[in-house]
């Protein structure tokens, strides 16, 4: 098995698994899994990242970039994180309620006026055959932790197209603000889950918040501190030759090359240009080491390496689960995958036991992407693991490095 290059643009600090507290077998183990999805051809290759106490135990590139060229997937590899966006978007949001800029608890139409009179779709078995207004109005919290009664992404798109607008492609974030009292909340604000299109909407916050568009903000105020090199909304072209292919299952049985939607969106993307729809919801590129520093930045509660973007007390509130128990656990499919599952400001947030992963720990944090990537927190034990593939539908991957790792941790 050849392994590629360490990534060598501001390394990390490094230990042995055994100094970190897991078994010496865990680069093995690793090695192995992901090896045996590549041998199935389940996936063309992948990059996991295994830290804890902020030093990297494992850090690995496996397999293919691009199976038709005989690319290596490398270090460096830039990958479609898709909805691990939200995370990042969410981090913005904060920054700004720490300036004042926000309110967690505002109605979201004292910032974006346009909201200000949702209507809820009627509900016939309460008697309801007309639609309603709603009962309270959304609030910041409530888009960041996904209760706002707003639809999916692709339910927006079909609508606004319906009505002869533009595609949420086609849109940028105040074109698509200025027509979503168009559409009608799924349920009063406030009172259910549901996974939907009010990440973009706090990517609109965002911009009235600040004064700047959403990239630009992202950029000066989150990856330019970090030193996230490689992350933005597309791959400028000196960059291409390092650019994942999209893969999925082929009828008769191994890979096949697929298009890959613009994020937010289903729309099929080559993500060579700046989209005019920057998606907080999904739109993001990125590499591992890029978002091991963001990630680290959350494990050390808002500061890495002499650089603060949020106080400890607010990342603490961000990954503290914000959900009420009669909404636990989170209603997305595959069901199994989200038991034991709340919410927090832009996190799952794990609150109970789950048979998906039966050693994941309570308080685990973290999210996924459409394509096959995955990151997640576990503050008992210092742990951050990333896992990125390009691979839709989802892979299971991520679900079996968690076990791996989870299992190899010897001493907390």
């Amino acid at each position: 098995m050849t392994r590629q290059p360490r990534y060598q643009t501001r390394p990390f600090q490094t230990s042995a698994p055994q100094a970190l507290g897991f078994a010496p077998a865990l680069s093995d183990r690793l090695d192995s899994a992901v090896q045996s999805f590549i041998d199935a051809q389940q996936l063309s290759g992948a990059v996991i990242i295994v830290a804890r106490r902020s030093a990297v135990a494992y850090f690995e590139a496996l397999g293919s970039r691009d199976v038709e060229t005989d690319a290596p997937m490398s270090k460096d590899t830039i990958f479609r994180i898709y909805s691990m966006t939200k995370a990042v978007g969410s981090v913005a949001a904060m920054m700004l309620c720490e300036e004042g800029k926000l309110q967690l608890d505002a109605p979201v139409s004292d910032y974006l006026p346009e909201l200000q009179e949702m209507q809820v779709a009627p509900n016939p078995a309460a008697g309801e055959h007309t639609p309603v207004a709603a009962k309270q109005r959304m609030t910041v919290r409530d888009l960041l932790r996904h209760t706002s009664g707003l639809p999916g992404n692709v339910a927006v798109d079909t609508l606004y197209r319906e009505a002869g607008l533009l595609p949420l492609s086609e849109c940028d974030l105040r074109e698509i603000v200025a027509h979503l009292n168009r559409v009608q909340l799924l349920f009063h604000p406030g009172t259910q889950w549901y996974y939907s299109i009010a990440a973009d909407i706090v990517g609109r916050l965002v911009e009235v918040a600040s004064g700047r568009l959403f990239d630009e903000f992202l950029a000066e105020r989150i990856f330019q501190p970090l030193g996230m090199e490689d992350t933005g909304f597309h791959v400028p072209a000196d960059k291409l030759h390092r650019f994942a292919a999209m893969y999925g299952p082929h009828p008769t049985g191994g890979l096949q090359a697929i298009d890959a939607p613009q994020g937010g969106t289903a729309t099929s993307w080559s993500f060579q240009e700046r989209p005019k729809f920057l998606s907080c919801g999904g739109g993001l590129v990125s590499t591992g080491a890029d978002y091991l520093r963001f990630c680290l930045m959350l494990a050390g509660k808002g500061a890495l390496a002499g650089q603060r973007l949020l106080q400890a007390d607010t990342v603490e509130l961000m990954t503290r689960n914000q959900l009420p128990m009669s909404l636990i656990p989170i209603q997305k499919q595959p069901q199994e995958r989200y038991q034991g599952l709340g919410f927090g400001l832009g996190f799952s947030v794990r609150v109970q036991p789950s048979d998906w992963v039966p050693a994941s720990q309570i308080g685990e944090y973290g999210w996924i992407g459409g394509a096959s990537t995955e990151f997640w927190i576990a503050p008992q034990s210092e742990l951050v693991v990333i896992t990125l593939a390009q691979y839709m539908p989802f892979s299971d991957l991520s679900r079996v490095v968690k076990q791996i790792v989870y299992d190899a941790l010897e001493e907390d």
